[in-house]
């Protein structure tokens, strides 16, 4: 029934329009406050340590626990809120779960701004974690629903380029997180003229609340237009089996006319339900897409995760030692990095995805940036002490240059299309489900790599941190994960490209049933 309905055949071969790219922004834009809010924290724990944890002789840092546990509770909480969002997209339509998740977001976003207690600092810190773990339910909400929703809006020759599009919005998010930090800590300390590097002037403790209260402003813009969307026509038509309305909807939303995509007779209802979602049948027909989505995005979380192992590196080779700069010019310099990053690796990373994904396909470019990924970290790794920390290459651009092509790599890769996969190999009663239970594999890896990895690279106790395997093992390791991750994706991922949603579960069913007769 599904392939022979004249709405789904519509969304099928429309030719790109309007509503394509106001989807794109709309969605995009969850996407966006997402990667503000989860990089800015990397520029708040440096002030915070200023705020909270220096004296006006001695400039410290954030406790590790303390930054761990940060970092770990939105990533936790981001997990839950994929599982948790990503079934019910499936039990209570895209559209409605879109409106709660992005609803959340955006008052946890507020709410870490709002962050109790200004004097201490073990009140400020647990306030500050509890309400980012309940942003990440909102971030881990808006990944399946955004990509499920937008896959089911596409057409099948551009649907790749279109949820990539919607997906590259993350770079734009860590940009602005770069760009909103450096302008606000220029205007505070114009305003504020801390004496000495060790001054840190009390409107520092609103400087980095109004930077994480502004991660919310993307996400309130487009909560009318999210909650003005029509619910997707698959949904509609296949899982609620309100063909008519399936059509009614599109009319409303595309070019075509209700002639061209209502049914002449009435349809039979179908038995939707013919396996759930807890059974040996969905293991059977689903089972190896379900691990290779979740296995991929696993091993990719583990190594883009750990761009913090570099961040120590960087620092110390591009940034003036902490004792030379105040609480301001710390998070501006800091942030001036990580906004070259975005605009010379990360964003041309997601473009160069949105052109070529539905020209060489998913697996290839997942191929490639696995291995590209993995030739980055051990030219890295295995010189690291013998070469890259050698006092004669301390100024070495090469040590950035590995590090950009590793993160383009990343987005012109697996970062992107562990993203898109899920979206289109499943059918459509268990497509945001399944998305949701790949993601939340994947966030297990962003903690150990996050938190795991950056413990574990310490090679003797420093900054707070025990002894370690040190940087040169992580890095090669994280080289052979990249290497596994190529792998998985060439033995048990299935390319996508050009194929309608609905024949990815036609070739299940007809697999499943070859099965039975054996």
């Amino acid at each position: 029934m599904a392939r022979g309905l004249k709405v789904l055949s519509a969304l099928d071969s429309a030719k790109t329009q309007y509503y394509h790219f106001k989807a794109i922004i709309i969605a995009g834009m969850g996407l966006f406050s997402d990667s503000y809010d989860l990089f800015s924290i990397t520029l708040i724990t440096k002030m915070l340590g200023r705020i909270y944890y220096s004296n006006s002789h001695e400039i410290r840092q954030v406790n590790p626990i303390v930054v761990s546990a940060l970092v770990s509770v939105a990533l936790l909480g981001t997990a839950i809120g994929q599982l948790v969002f990503g079934r019910l997209g499936d039990l209570k339509g895209r559209r409605h779960v879109y409106g709660m998740a992005l609803l959340l977001m955006l008052v946890s976003s507020l709410a870490s701004g709002f962050s109790i207690c200004t004097t201490k600092r073990a009140c400020v810190l647990l306030s500050l974690a509890f309400f980012r773990f309940f942003l990440g339910l909102g971030i881990g909400g808006d990944y399946p629903l955004s990509s499920t929703i937008m896959s089911e809006f596409a057409n099948k020759r551009t649907r790749g380029s279109f949820i990539a599009a919607v997906f590259s919005m993350q770079g734009f998010g860590i940009l602005a997180s770069a760009t909103v930090t450096m302008v606000i800590c220029s205007i505070f300390r114009r305003a504020s003229k801390p004496a000495s590097v060790y001054d840190v002037p009390p409107e520092a403790d609103v400087a980095w609340r109004l930077i994480l209260m502004i991660g919310s402003v993307p996400a309130a813009l487009t909560y009318y237009w999210r909650m003005m969307m029509p619910e997707t026509a698959r949904y509609t038509a296949l899982v609620e089996q309100n063909v008519l309305q399936a059509a009614k909807d599109m009319e409303k939303v595309l070019d075509v006319a209700m002639s061209q995509i209502a049914e002449e007779d009435p349809l039979p209802p179908t038995n939707n339900a013919v396996y759930p979602l807890l059974s040996r049948e969905f293991l059977r027909r689903h089972g190896r897409d379900l691990f290779a989505c979740s296995t991929n995005w696993f091993l990719l979380d583990i190594v883009f995760y750990s761009q913090v192992l570099f961040q120590s590196e960087i620092y110390k080779r591009y940034l003036k030692h902490k004792d030379k700069q105040d609480v301001y010019q710390e998070a501006f310099y800091l942030a001036r990095i990580q906004a070259i990053l975005a605009v010379c690796s990360t964003i041309p990373g997601y473009f160069f995805t949105v052109y070529f994904i539905d020209r060489i396909g998913r697996v290839k470019i997942q191929m490639i940036g696995f291995f590209f990924m993995a030739v980055s970290f051990f030219a890295i790794g295995f010189p690291y002490y013998s070469h890259w920390t050698n006092g004669d290459n301390q100024d070495n651009k090469g040590f950035m240059v590995l590090y950009g092509l590793a993160f383009f790599f990343a987005n012109f890769g697996p970062n992107t299309t562990t993203f898109i996969v899920p979206a289109e190999l499943f059918p459509a009663r268990f497509r945001s489900t399944c998305h949701g239970i790949s993601g939340a594999v994947g966030k297990v890896g962003a903690i150990i790599g996050s938190v795991g990895f950056l413990w574990a690279s310490h090679k003797e106790k420093e900054e707070g941190y025990p002894e370690g395997i040190g940087m040169k093992k992580s890095l090669i390791i994280l080289g052979g994960v990249c290497i596994v991750g190529m792998f998985v994706t060439y033995f048990f991922t299935k390319e996508t490209m050009g194929r309608s949603l609905e024949e990815n579960e036609v070739e299940q069913s007809h697999h499943a049933e070859e099965y039975n007769n054996l």
